[in-house]
């Protein structure tokens, strides 16, 4: 399973989690990364490295770089 991984995260008293760090790993993010969080109440939290919404961006609008 070298593409999958599931984890648990712990919420502690000030809302922050930890990512696993298979999952850092697995996704290269490091201290001071930045990352979008993508919330629908229904189907729950999607968290994406900053770059990769930037790179679907700029393949939506060329024009915006």
């Amino acid at each position: 399973m070298k593409n999958k991984f599931v984890g648990i995260a712990k919420v502690g008293e000030k809302g922050q989690i930890v990512i696993p760090k298979e999952a850092r790993d697995m996704f290269n993010i490091k201290p001071g990364d930045s990352l979008v969080i993508l919330c629908d109440k229904e189907k729950g939290i999607g968290i994406l490295k900053s770059e990769v919404v930037q790179d679907s961006l700029d393949k939506i609008m060329p024009e915006a770089k």
